[in-house]
């Protein structure tokens, strides 16, 4: 049964790893990806809003999507708001497919549409200010290849 969650609390890569794949019979390829702030220089944090219900839904909505297009076994995506910093984890995508190609397809997917689609908006603040982040043609580009 696929899982969304947005949150604001950190999550532990290893614990939501080991209880996705645990007691797994049903596929052969598992595939995790954590998504991390990173700096580009000198954020001092990033702040990330979104509409409770509707981002959920939108994003169940492309879990939904993946499941059918790669015959998934199970979906897992995590995303976080709030504010966070430099390192700190900022999302989660696991894929179970029978086999890995699906599974690395489908998790590929997955990452490319929260990038680029998801309904959130972030705020970076940095040496500089403050600067809402605006969309970038390489993720638009990405999407477009599924």
């Amino acid at each position: 049964m696929p899982v969304v969650r947005v949150q604001s609390e950190p999550f532990s890569l290893g614990d939501e790893a080991e209880a996705f794949a645990k007691g797994r019979t049903d596929a052969g390829g598992l595939v995790t990806f954590t998504g991390v702030v990173r700096d580009t220089g000198g954020l001092a944090r990033m702040e990330i809003e979104h509409y409770p219900g509707m981002t959920e839904k939108a994003i169940a909505g492309m879990v939904d999507t993946a499941m059918a297009r790669w015959d998934l076994a199970d979906a897992l995506v995590i995303h976080r708001h709030g504010t966070l910093a430099p390192g700190d984890r900022i999302m989660m995508v696991a894929t179970a497919s029978r086999h890995r190609v699906a599974a690395f397809e489908a998790a590929e997917f997955l990452m490319d549409y929260l990038k680029s689609r998801a309904p959130f908006w972030k705020k970076e603040f940095g040496p500089d200010g403050a600067a809402w982040v605006a969309a970038k043609d390489e993720d638009e580009d990405a999407l477009s290849r599924w």
